[in-house]
This record gives C-alpha cells, structure tokens and sequence, in this order.
C-alpha cells in the first residue's frame, strides 16, 4: 500500500527552461541547455559508478565548462557562478502548483527527493511557491548516493518507517523511475515532452502527460478515490 508520495524535482516539477536565456546570452543558444544537463547527469552518474561521489552542484559547474570548451566559448567564474545559481531559481511547471495542493490535501506524506544538495533543493522549492506542499525536503547528497542508485529512495523509506513497497517515485527521468522500481518502490512516469519511459525492466504502473495527471491517478491507484 502506497504511504509516501516522492517527487523528483528537476524537470519534474520545475521548468529548467528558465535557464534558457542565459544559456542564449553565454553560447548563443538555447538548445545548449539539456546538453549541459545531460552531461551533468553523465558526471554524477560516472562519479557514482567509480565510487569517486560527485555531489550535483559540482557536475552542473564542470558540465558547464565542458560544453563552453566544446563551444570555444571562454566563460568567467562570474558566467558559471551564475548559471549554477540559476538552478535556485526555476518556475514550476503550470500544472505542479494545483496538483501538490490536491495530494497534500490527502493522507499521503509528500516528499521531494531530488539530487541537488539540500540548501539547493530548499531554495528551489521556496522560490516555486511550492515547499508547503511537502512534509519533506529530502537530498541524495545526505547519502552520498545519487539516485537511481538504492540508497535515496531507501532513505524515503526508513525516514517515513515504511516498507520501500509503500514508497511511489514521480519523475520525469526514465532512469530515476528505473532506479525506484529496482529499489522495490512503486513508480509514476512524467511524460513530459521529449521524455519517454525505458522499454527495459520493470514497469510504472502509472504513466500520464503531466503531474496533474499523475496526481488524479495516483488518487485513484492508491487511494482508490
């Protein structure tokens, strides 16, 4: 039985489009930005898989000189400084604001359990409007283990005292929802645009375009509303 509810963060509930325009005003294109991302995620993933941790903030200032230099672009600690800070200060996604309301209102707990570090994911959250909507702010950075790797999601768990069957992960990350599924929590899918859910492995039971829709049907799913 589904007890917890843990939302990823980045992507999933905030909008790193926001990030956009800087990423125009540094290399001159937007399109820039998830190649950032995404080589950010490469280095914390290698850092996890060669037992060398890099926690987030660190991958996002080294991912950032790695795309500058495949630019040949010179950025100022002033440039990465800032760009980094950005992170704290994303939009949430139009649909994210009602949908945490309508879960809080319920007897689900409500966590977020993202990668960034802590004082990261506290701001973060705090500037979306959104942090009263959770009973927890939670950091795979406190474990030193970044998701999908076990340890975060298990933490979920031994903080809440429940089962890892009574935790359900909503991300927008194929990777992330693999790495609950593989943990032995539940799973919801975000199929935000250009996300898609791995064809290898487990399953999430719950797959929908936007977290309102994740929310109706976890209602329904755990609820049985």
């Amino acid at each position: 039985m589904t007890r917890v509810i843990a939302f990823d963060v980045n992507e999933t509930l905030l909008d790193l489009s926001t990030l956009d325009e800087r990423f125009l005003t540094l290399f001159g294109s937007a399109a820039l930005r998830p190649q950032w991302f995404a080589t950010m995620l490469q280095l914390s993933f290698v850092g996890g898989l060669t037992g060398e941790y890099v926690d987030f903030t660190t991958a996002q200032r080294a991912a950032l000189e790695m795309v500058a230099r495949r630019e040949g672009v010179d950025l100022t600690e002033e440039d990465v400084t800032g760009t980094v800070e950005g992170m704290t200060a994303l939009r949430p996604h139009a649909d994210v604001p009602g949908a945490l309301r309508r879960l809080a209102a319920t007897d689900l707990k409500v966590v977020a359990l993202t990668n960034s570090v802590l004082w990261v994911a506290e701001a973060q959250l705090t500037h979306a409007g959104i942090r009263d909507s959770f009973d927890r702010v939670m950091s795979a950075d406190d474990v030193r283990h970044l998701k999908p790797a076990p340890e975060p999601y298990h933490a979920v768990a031994r903080t809440f005292d429940v089962s890892p069957g009574d935790v359900r992960l909503v991300a927008a990350h194929s990777w992330d929802v693999a790495g609950a599924l593989a943990a032995g929590c539940r799973a919801a899918f975000v199929a935000r645009p250009g996300q898609v859910p791995s064809p290898l492995g487990l399953q999430p039971d719950i797959v929908a375009a936007d977290v309102a829709e994740v929310v109706d049907r976890i209602i329904e799913v755990d609820l049985g509303a």
